[in-house]
């Protein structure tokens, strides 16, 4: 290779050609590769050599994100200072850098919140990775495991496996219910109904025993009325289970065994009906019974 081929490719490496625009922003970008996949190694050691679990695992895995995205802006911050052409663009461009602004901050007003609403959740950590949260969304009130949380959204895995994306400045600004916290005992409440017929003491000593002998429960609490309603007399058994999966599980089962033990010993659960009251017959209608009964 001769000195006059190096030349060649010297000026082929110019920044001021486009032959060596692009060939710098492939090196920029296999840089930037490089760096973000070391940066990631780097976390993922300190993480794996964290066995008391001392770090918070969500905000690591939220401050990776954050550092890796910094880490691509820098890069191409330089690139855009060594390449010329795109030097004189931003000082051209820099007179109307105020209006830009003002109209970039208005379209990207809800990304911005959700990227400030994600570090007031790593700050306060109202929940961590692996926590059980119940939130209200669109769907209605969903139950499920913190998955991950990323710049902009958290995203909640359910019982059914389905996934429940929402916007950090959603549920930061929204109540919410951590079922993972440390007192991990969960009241069952279950709603149980009589006709009026029955007899209200012999149908809870009836609940009460049908609960007491279930393996899931640890501790039966009580079962008073509740309520006199329309058609029927509405008991609220109370229980004391592991936790809030548990307490999901047993109240299928109780009710289930309930209405079997109701229906053997000929207790009534109320169903919707209506009782028709004719006080008196039309005029018509009472003289052809007149003539039939003749």
């Amino acid at each position: 290779m001769t000195s006059k081929t190096v030349e060649n490719w010297l000026t082929h490496l110019h920044p001021d050609r486009w032959s060596g625009a692009l060939i710098i922003l492939a090196l920029f970008v296999l840089a930037g590769l490089l760096l973000s996949h070391l940066l990631h190694r780097a976390i993922h050691v300190v993480v794996e050599r964290d066995h008391d679990n001392r770090l918070d695992r969500m905000s690591i895995a939220f401050l990776s994100k954050v550092a890796s995205a910094f880490l691509w802006i820098i890069i191409l911050m330089f690139y855009g200072h060594m390449i010329p052409a795109l030097n004189r663009l931003a000082t051209a461009l820099l007179a109307s850098v105020s209006i830009a602004s003002v109209v970039f901050g208005l379209a990207a007003q809800s990304t911005l919140s959700n990227f400030v609403a994600g570090f007031s959740l790593i700050f306060y950590r109202p929940f961590r990775l692996g926590d059980k949260l119940q939130i209200n969304a669109p769907t209605g009130l969903e139950t499920g495991i913190v998955e991950d949380v990323s710049l902009g959204y958290t995203m909640l895995k359910t019982y059914d496996n389905r996934r429940v994306i929402i916007s950090n400045s959603s549920i930061s600004s929204t109540t919410m219910v951590n079922l993972s916290a440390k007192e991990q005992r969960t009241m069952a409440i279950i709603p149980i109904s009589i006709g009026y017929d029955s007899d209200i003491d012999k149908a809870r000593a009836l609940i009460l025993e049908v609960a007491s002998g279930l393996p899931d429960i640890e501790e039966v609490v009580s079962c008073p009325v509740t309520n006199l309603s329309a058609s029927s007399v509405d008991f609220s058994l109370r229980l004391w289970c592991a936790d809030s999966g548990v307490a999901a599980g047993v109240r299928n089962i109780v009710l289930e065994a309930v209405k079997k033990r109701f229906d053997a010993a000929g207790i009534e659960i109320p169903y919707a009906y209506q009782n028709v009251v004719i006080k008196e017959l039309p005029e018509a209608r009472r003289k052809e019974e007149d003539v039939t009964s003749e």
